[in-house]
């Protein structure tokens, strides 16, 4: 840096007044009198989720919904549940690549508004071509219509510097070798097209952790995407429940509001440990490129996704009078809670960068619990009631100690 630049703000120092980089309107925004906003600088202190934004989780949210109603009122079978997280992975990911483009790089104007627009329309086509996937071309159009409009995006952002040449070089690579698969998949035999889905899948997912260190180079907004991220999972949690509500009839019994009730509990208790969480503002010093972040929260919107569809079988097993719940759905139970757990445990790891020893042993306890439960509670109300306390009183202890943390860590 020049020392003329480095006296910029009289001190002798460089200055760090903000400074944003912008775009040259286009022809249309001309036209309707729509002048590009800058590009946001990640030394803003304040930034928060657009309009824009959350209109799209909604039509995000929609797509997860109907990949967890691909899971049977019957007992699933294996291969229907493998089935069910792979789709999830994508319209998961598919939102999460946009969500990293907006946290670096929304300007806000119309081009970026009419590429959004442009999104949703492939996360529509998305949510309709799940439920026959991989029979429809519905869910690789919808998909390519997501990633291709990522892609230019990027491509819009590339000569506005150095560092933002080097960031997209890493995403158009790998997003751009996964979106000729998908493309080249729209060919493929019926039979033959979640290979090609898979092996794409597989190289972006891979693209972020490769080009880390680069990534790190240009970080992801400190409190914009952790709120991206937040609003996304609180919506997902309250979506992933309609099974529950639907398996609650117009008249139920007494039995059966009870079990809805008690059932209840158990989402509330996530939902009180991740807001004491997003709210106490942990995550924000130590996101970096975010690739850590984004892993973990895509776990934890799986164990939501499965545990709401559990709980609902579980309302229909007792309104249905079935004497014992089966050995696959008590295991379902078990799996999504206890990553849940370790998912919490993941997010203080990268939030202090170490894992207290009193988070450790309450989660070793939880999951042991809950395993024990899982395993003992043959019928239905021998399962919840149990479960509830143990995540009530999870609950509670944790979110203490999260607000002790916060309260406890250096002041940045």
């Amino acid at each position: 840096m020049s020392p003329e630049r480095q006296k910029a703000d009289g001190s002798g120092t460089p200055d760090r007044r903000r400074r944003r980089v912008e775009l040259r309107p286009s022809r249309i925004a001309a036209r309707w009198g729509l002048e590009p906003s800058a590009l946001p600088n990640q030394e803003e202190q304040e930034r928060h989720a657009s309009w824009l934004e959350l209109f799209l989780d909604l039509v995000f949210v929609l797509a997860l919904l109907a990949v967890q109603q691909r899971l049977p009122d019957a007992t699933p079978a294996g291969g229907e549940i493998l089935e069910t997280a792979g789709l999830y992975v994508v319209v998961w990911w598919a939102w999460g690549g946009q969500a990293f483009y907006d946290t670096r790089f929304d300007p806000d104007d119309f081009t970026h508004r009419l590429a959004v627009l442009v999104c949703m329309i492939g996360a529509g086509s998305m949510a309709v071509g799940v439920e026959d996937a991989p029979n429809t071309l519905l869910l690789p159009i919808g998909y390519l219509v997501v990633r291709g409009t990522l892609l230019v995006l990027y491509l819009r952002v590339r000569s506005t510097g150095p560092v933002v040449r080097e960031l997209t070089t890493v995403y158009l690579t790998g997003f751009g070798t996964g979106w000729l698969l998908w493309a080249a998949s729209l060919a493929a035999p019926v039979h033959t097209r979640p290979v090609f889905w898979i092996v794409a899948l597989a190289i972006e997912l891979l693209t972020p952790w490769l080009g880390r260190r680069r990534l790190i180079r240009h970080p992801v907004h400190p409190l914009h995407l952790p709120e991206r991220f937040g609003q996304f999972t609180i919506i997902l949690l309250g979506v992933s429940l309609t099974d529950l509500l639907d398996a609650v009839p117009a008249r139920p019994s007494a039995s059966v509001a009870l079990t809805a009730v008690v059932a209840f509990a158990i989402p509330a208790s996530v939902w009180w440990v991740y807001s004491t969480f997003v709210s106490s503002g942990l995550s924000s010093p130590r996101l970096q490129a975010g690739v850590e972040y984004a892993a973990v929260h895509g776990l934890l919107g799986a164990a939501m996704v499965l545990f709401g569809w559990a709980l609902g079988q579980i309302v229909r097993h007792v309104a249905a009078d079935s004497p014992e719940l089966p050995g696959i759905l008590r295991l379902l139970v078990a799996v999504s809670l206890g990553t849940w757990i370790l998912c919490g445990l993941a997010l203080q790891r990268i939030s202090l960068g170490r894992l207290p020893r009193q988070r450790v042993i309450l989660a070793a306890l939880a999951v042991a619990l809950i395993v024990a439960v899982s395993v003992v509670g043959v019928e239905p109300m021998a399962l919840l009631p149990p479960l509830a306390l143990v995540l009530v009183g999870y609950a509670v202890v944790v979110a203490r100690l999260i607000i002790r943390f916060a309260g406890e860590r250096p002041a940045d």
